[in-house]
């Protein structure tokens, strides 16, 4: 049974958009001013909101103020009461009856389908399309766990704020100026000892909940750290297994859900003072109103059913105040969830698009590197001054010791970080003037160990153009010998083949499997540029050899990048160029550098089981 028409909240949840653009830029670093900042689209209804609110407040004290009147005009006896009133109560019955429930019902509409159903689901739109802006480093340096918390918890920190400034702050305030105005119209020694309690509440309240609040800003940043914690062991769970460190990751957990303990038991224990201070405060209003209440009726200045209304109004507001300080607890600490939660989402986007940025234009791929320099901020490491071309269409290895620039270059490339000198060039744009997403559109990489999304085969081989048809998907599947063992995957819940979920990070899936529906994925893409950072790395020797010729096939027409220890996967290669420290040390094919006697001759004369040596050769 619906008691609020469809209508009424399809117009209310209307009034906003929460997925509406938003200028580009840094969320404010401040608690209250993203709170507001979230609050600005919600004009019309805020403002609804405003109206209603005092439409409940002034309901309520109607009743309270029409009941003591009742009280004095029973005084007259029944005959003459039905017959000088009985209009003016069935009046009142059709107001308690009618208006007053349709104003409540508009009021709840307003309030869970205007504020809460669109600002918790801006508040974690906007804060995740900041955290998606951010560049790859941003990710490795923080749990996964810990920053989903955030924007969860930081939308719905934000959502229910603006939600108790109209449900509970704003009626009450209502509420309690009707009252004061109220009770002066009665007598003005009602109303002052009231004004006095209330100045003395709101100074409580003010001087209490801040405390509150930092006690529980504290307590979410305990949560946020279990959370993590408990999230990094779950995700990693094959390598506690494997190392048996149950025990010790139990510790781990332990240690930080202690410290949770510590601060919330110490929330705890200011509720329970609160709680103290709150039952002296109620005891203080009734005596504040009653007792100048009956002093006053004993004058004759007051009827029986005004002193009944100032008794009603003062159990009002008895109940009223726990419930006023409870909710500004909350705000206070949602203020302190907002503040924890900013830590990560008001954080400048390190990798952005210039204005005016444009789409790129790969007529060929080429490739032109000119004196890139990048050192992490740290002055060392990284690349120095390289200097790099890289024709369209020409396939180039790329070898060195560890911490020579190898994936410093291709993260330059791809643009997962900007250069602190220098400039990459592709088809004679700069990359730092076109778009990102229009620059990884153009290129595909596969990596070492290529993460899957917790989707299913489908989706993830889908991912590299999810406008592709399912034969086409199957082709670039069968061209990755990957569709024979696809065929045979089940999931727990018996989905079978392309359907089947393949677990967070692609979990069950074997090394090699994960692999080769990633090189499946990055082959329906076919993207003009092409990036193999050890692409073959997890793969078996007969597997590699299998899509062995599938990776030439891959490469033809392209401008590839390959990366490799193991030498036989980049010997024939049109170009080896050898990073050491940061530059380029050597290039050039396969038999003249190893008629050069350098670097590479070196690595090729090291190398057992076709790898190489790069640690040793770094350590030397």
């Amino acid at each position: 049974m619906r008691l609020i028409p469809r209508r009424l909240f399809a117009f209310v949840e209307g009034l906003s958009d929460p997925f509406a653009p938003v200028p580009p830029g840094t969320p404010v670093n401040a608690p209250l001013r993203f709170l507001f900042a979230q609050m600005r689209p919600f004009g019309r209804v805020m403002w609804l909101a405003g109206v209603m609110g005092i439409g409940v407040a002034a309901l309520e004290l109607g009743l309270i103020w029409y009941a003591g009147r009742l009280v004095d005009l029973m005084g007259q006896g029944p005959a003459a009461f039905w017959a000088s009133y009985g209009t003016e109560v069935a009046l009142a019955a059709l107001v308690l009856l009618l208006l007053r429930p349709l104003v409540v019902a508009v009021n709840a509409a307003v309030l869970f389908s205007g504020i809460s159903t669109n600002m918790i689901a801006q508040a974690r739109w906007r804060s995740h399309r900041q955290l998606m802006g951010q560049p790859v480093g941003f990710f490795q340096n923080d749990f996964a766990g810990r920053l989903a918390n955030r924007v969860m918890n930081t939308g719905h920190a934000a959502e229910d704020s603006a939600f108790l400034v109209f449900e509970a702050f704003w009626q009450a305030t209502a509420f309690a100026l009707a009252t004061l105005v109220l009770l002066m119209g009665m007598d003005w020694r009602l109303a002052l000892p009231l004004a006095l309690w209330i100045v003395g509440f709101v100074g409580f309240v003010l001087w209490f909940a801040p405390r509150a609040g930092l006690t529980a800003e504290k307590v979410s940043t305990a949560n946020s750290r279990v959370t993590g914690r408990i999230v990094d062991s779950y995700a990693n769970i094959e390598t506690v297994k494997l190392f048996a460190h149950a025990s010790r990751e139990e510790r781990f957990a332990q240690s930080a859900m202690r410290r949770h303990r510590l601060r919330f038991g110490a929330l705890m224990r200011l509720f329970a003072d609160q709680q103290a201070a709150m039952a002296l405060f109620n005891s203080a209003a009734m005596a504040l109103v009653i007792g100048p209440a009956l002093w006053v009726w004993s004058q004759g200045a007051l009827t029986v059913g005004e002193v009944a209304a100032a008794i009603a109004m003062a159990l009002r507001l008895n109940t009223m105040t726990g419930w006023i300080m409870w909710m500004t607890v909350r705000t206070f600490e949602h203020l302190g969830t907002i503040r924890e939660g900013l830590q990560s989402i008001a954080v400048p986007q390190t990798v952005t698009d210039r204005a005016g940025a444009v789409p790129l234009n790969v007529t060929g791929g080429r490739i032109a590197v000119q004196g890139l320099t990048h050192h992490y901020g740290k002055g060392r490491g990284g690349l120095s001054g390289v200097d790099l071309t890289i024709a369209a269409g020409e396939r180039i290895g790329v070898v060195g010791p560890s911490g020579a620039g190898k994936s410093s270059l291709v993260n330059l490339i791809l643009r997962l970080r900007d250069p602190e000198g220098g400039r990459i060039l592709v088809d004679g744009q700069d990359i730092a003037g076109v778009t990102q997403d229009s620059l990884r559109a153009q290129i595909g990489m596969v990596t070492q160990d290529s993460s899957l999304l917790h989707r299913s085969v489908r989706d993830n081989i889908l991912y590299g153009r999810p406008d592709a048809t399912e034969a086409q998907m199957i082709a670039a599947a069968m061209r990755a010998e990957a569709h024979e063992f696809i065929l045979s995957l089940r999931d727990t819940a018996g989905r079978q083949g392309y359907d089947a979920l393949v677990g967070e990070r692609g979990v069950r899936l074997s090394g090699g499997q994960r692999q080769r529906i990633a090189l499946a994925r990055v082959i329906l893409k076919d993207a003009p540029i092409l990036i193999l950072d050890e692409a073959t790395s997890a793969l078996d020797s007969e597997v590699e050899a299998a899509i062995r010729d599938t990776l030439y096939g891959m490469m033809e027409g392209k401008t590839v990048i390959a990366i490799a220890h193991r030498l036989s996967t980049i010997a024939q290669m049109d170009r080896i160029v050898v990073l050491d420290g940061g530059r380029v040390a050597e290039q050039g094919d396969h038999a003249a550098l190893l008629n050069n006697a350098g670097i590479y001759a070196r690595f090729w004369a090291r190398q057992s089981g076709g790898f190489i040596g790069l640690e040793e050769e770094a350590a030397e």
